[in-house]
C-alpha cells in the first residue's frame, strides 16, 4: 500500500515539473512573436518590376495598389544605345529606382521579373538589377518570372505545305 502511494505522489510531481517547463517554454516562444508584430507594422511593401530585354533594361516600383513611384529605364542613365542593356547601367538604373522608392517609405520589395515574349531567358541586365536592389538595403520577399509566353498565335504565311522555292 505505501508503495503505491509513494509512486502516486512521485507521478504528480514529475507532471507538476512538466506543466511548469511547459509554461516557461510558451511565454519564451510567445515574446519573439509580440516583436515580430511590430516589425511587420513598420514595413512598407512594394512591386518591383524589372523589365529585360537584350536592348534596353526598364525599373519601374510601385506600391501594393499599383500606384507609380519610379519607373527608370536605361536609355534615361545612358546617352549610348548600344549600352542600355548593359549590367552596370541596370545597375545604375536600379539604384536611381530604389533611391526615389526609398524617400516614399519602401524597404521591402516583390520582385516581378519579364523578359520579351518568346525570348529563352532575361537580357543581360535583369540579375544586376535584383542585385543591385538587394544591396540598396530592401528586403526582396519573393522574385517571379512573368515572362509572357506565346501559345500558339496567327497562321504562319504560306499555306498547308508552306512557301515552294
Amino acid at each position: 500500500m505505501t508503495e503505491e502511494i509513494t509512486e502516486v505522489k512521485i507521478d504528480q510531481a514529475e507532471k507538476e515539473e512538466k506543466v511548469e517547463k511547459a509554461e516557461k517554454v510558451e511565454k519564451a516562444d510567445a515574446e519573439p512573436e509580440q516583436e515580430k508584430e511590430f516589425i511587420k507594422k513598420d514595413e512598407k511593401t512594394g512591386i518591383a518590376y524589372i523589365y529585360s530585354s537584350s536592348n534596353n533594361t526598364i525599373i519601374h516600383i510601385t506600391d501594393l495598389a499599383g500606384n507609380t513611384l519610379s519607373r527608370i529605364s536605361g536609355g534615361m542613365i545612358t546617352k549610348h544605345s548600344r549600352l542600355k542593356s548593359d549590367p552596370t547601367i541596370a545597375m545604375f538604373t536600379a539604384k536611381k529606382a530604389a533611391e526615389r522608392a526609398r524617400d516614399l517609405g519602401i524597404n521591402a520589395l516583390y520582385i516581378r521579373m519579364r523578359a520579351k515574349t518568346g525570348s529563352p531567358g532575361f537580357g543581360p541586365g535583369a540579375h544586376a538589377a535584383v542585385k543591385s536592389l538587394g544591396k540598396e538595403g530592401f528586403r526582396i520577399i519573393n522574385v517571379l518570372d512573368s515572362t509572357r509566353v506565346p501559345r500558339g498565335g496567327p497562321k504562319k504565311k504560306g499555306g498547308k505545305r508552306g512557301r515552294r522555292v
